[in-house]
């Protein structure tokens, strides 16, 4: 199956194919109002954990090793992608950020951890929940 998860910037204006506008910052964008956003969800569970944040925004670490500790974080949490993934399965899922440049920030990660989830679950999806009984039927006569 297909999913359809693009990433925006929180400051662009919501457009009507959207689809379900997902804010996963851990902090509001400053200046916004609620309801100027024409939010779906403001899902803070799948955004880098605070501390992590605070390392990348304070060079403390790279943003490589903010990416391997980031993923770290989605493994070690799966449950976290779930509503995520519920969205991008009724249709399109725009994941929004307040970050200047998404594509050097943690939404491609998000948006590649969300995709690989789906596609997991698809592959689980088609194989058999229990193998065939192939033994002879018991007729319950010795």
């Amino acid at each position: 199956m297909s999913y359809e998860i693009v990433l925006k910037r929180i400051y662009s204006p919501s457009e009507p194919d959207d689809g379900a506008r997902v804010l996963v910052d851990r902090l509001w964008p400053r200046g916004k109002r609620r309801e100027s956003l024409n939010l779906t969800e403001w899902y803070r569970d799948a955004s880098p954990s605070t501390l992590l944040r605070r390392q990348l925004h304070e060079e403390e670490i790279s943003f490589a090793v903010f990416a391997v500790r980031y993923r770290g974080e989605l493994r070690d949490h799966p449950e976290c992608l779930i509503p995520l993934r519920r969205y991008a399965r009724r249709g399109k899922l725009t994941l929004l950020s307040a970050a200047r440049n998404l594509e050097d920030s943690y939404l491609p990660l998000l948006q590649q951890a969300v995709m690989e989830a789906l596609q997991q679950e698809d592959i689980a999806d088609l194989e058999l929940a229990s193998p065939p009984c192939l033994a002879p039927r018991f007729s319950g006569q010795d």
